[in-house]
């Protein structure tokens, strides 16, 4: 759609959204949206300030906006948000040519330090990460690679669940490398990394895509996960690797798994991967949630009390933007009702939220309660120290079954039982490498899991 007719159909369809809400809910969460032009014909690109926003619109305020378009007399309209940073990036990755038009720019004005990739998040700097128990180790590398980049730790590889902030500490470095005038930043996803690389090839542009990726001094990129399955990709980020590398250029990678969990991935990249330092981010817990649901009020000037962010740091257990909508949910309603909120207002707004989180406990736990009566012991002993075999392997068990049933990464399992990701790694192959010859412990864990729910048979 047109930049002009998109940003005239938006307006009709503001004058319905101020009227529909609350002048404080719409000055919140419409009034930061904009219109943009795109070439797609019947779709209204939608830019928000940042990914929170597009979250949290796409989940409670987009059926609204799709009934207010329809009142602005436009009926078959796709709706599409578009972050700003990342709608800057998407122009500049279609074509290699341009990022290298932007990078001799650069040269061209003199800069010694600028970025070469996707825009980097004003708000994800050292500064505004809080550190914890969960985080303090992959804290302390980051901030060990900005002080001798290529030579500390390289690569770093960090890795954890979704919404536990790896993306926000990586941010971080590149920014507080382009303050410090330290060289060339390049952040991107892998998935833009693959995308780029793809229409390189289609456009016969592969000598401007390596000189981009091959001549920077810190590469940071999301979700390299991504690579899995993907030959090509594969293969060109190989070489990328190794010429970064033998530069003594810094290169910083996350996953939501760890190395030896990226199925149908080269074994000389799983190599690689290992050779600098690799670190783990787990779930906060309670008073590292607190302090970060503290630092939100503070930056977003939110009215709450502590007695409102302790209750929603008990409940809100599993991922950091969970924890940060919640916050967001419950200072929207006590801004707009105009008084203070209570836990039982808490418990209610937020009853969704608190009951994925119990559902997710329960889960775990009902495996747990489950094959330790099975085999006759305590539950206790799931989490106990003790490791004598009539214990040990009905545990095992227990992360097999977990980690076949749930949804739960293993950092998540692993604290569960007082474990670590690797205990529960090491059980899950033990026992399903033990199934594919005793037949009698297969008929176990097919009982176990008919049992829990889950009918299916073993692999």
């Amino acid at each position: 759609m047109e930049a002009n007719k998109a940003i005239e159909i938006w307006k009709k369809a503001c004058e319905f959204l101020s009227s529909a809400i609350s002048p404080d809910i719409y000055g919140r969460w419409i009034g930061v949206i904009e219109a943009v032009g795109d070439d797609m014909p019947g779709q209204l690109t939608l830019s928000v300030p940042n990914g929170f926003y597009q979250d949290w619109l796409e989940e409670h305020y987009l059926p609204l906006i799709h009934k207010a378009l329809v009142v602005a007399g436009e009926q078959n309209i796709t709706i599409t948000f578009a972050v700003d940073g990342a709608r800057q990036a998407a122009e500049d990755v279609p074509s290699v040519s341009n990022a290298s038009k932007k990078e001799e720019g650069a040269k061209r004005k003199g800069l010694k330090s600028y970025n070469a990739g996707g825009v980097l998040n004003p708000r994800h700097t050292f500064d505004n990460f809080v550190v914890g128990a969960s985080n303090t180790f992959a804290h302390a590398a980051a901030l060990a690679v900005v002080e001798n980049p290529g030579r500390a730790y390289n690569p770093l590889f960090i890795h954890g669940g979704t919404g536990l902030g790896k993306t926000h500490l990586i941010q971080a470095m590149g920014q507080t490398l382009l303050k410090r005038g330290k060289g060339t930043v390049c952040y991107t996803s892998c998935e833009a990394f693959t995308n780029e690389f793809i229409q390189a090839l289609q456009q016969h542009e592969l000598a401007a895509f390596r000189k981009k990726y091959r001549h920077i001094d810190l590469l940071l990129i999301d979700d390299i996960h991504f690579l899995a399955g993907k030959e090509s990709t594969q293969e060109e980020f190989f070489h990328t690797f190794n010429s970064l590398y033998e530069n003594q250029k810094q290169i910083v990678l996350t996953s939501d798994r760890p190395i030896s969990e990226i199925s149908n991935l080269q074994k000389r990249l799983v190599s690689r991967f290992e050779w600098g330092l690799v670190t783990e981010m787990e779930m906060a817990d309670l008073e590292t949630r607190v302090a970060i649901l503290r630092r939100k009020r503070e930056q977003l000037n939110i009215r709450l009390a502590d007695e409102a962010l302790f209750f929603i740091a008990e409940h809100v257990r599993s991922n950091i933007r969970k924890l940060e909508g919640s916050l967001l949910r419950a200072a929207s309603y006590a801004s707009l009702m105009g008084k203070p909120l209570t836990n039982e207002m808490l418990e209610y707004l937020l009853r969704d939220t608190i009951e994925q989180e119990n559902q997710t406990a329960l889960t775990v736990e009902g495996i747990q309660r489950m094959v330790a009566e099975y085999y006759d012991i305590r539950l206790g002993d799931m989490t106990s120290k003790q490791r004598p075999q009539n214990i040990a392997f009905p545990r095992q068990v227990a992360m097999y079954l977990c980690r076949e049933m749930t949804e739960q990464s293993l950092p998540s399992i692993g604290n569960a039982f007082g474990r670590n990701h690797a205990t529960v790694l090491h059980a899950h192959r033990s026992v399903g490498s033990k199934m594919k010859t005793d037949v009698g412990l297969r008929q176990t864990i097919l009982s176990l899991q008919q049992r829990l729910g889950g009918g299916n048979a073993p692999g």
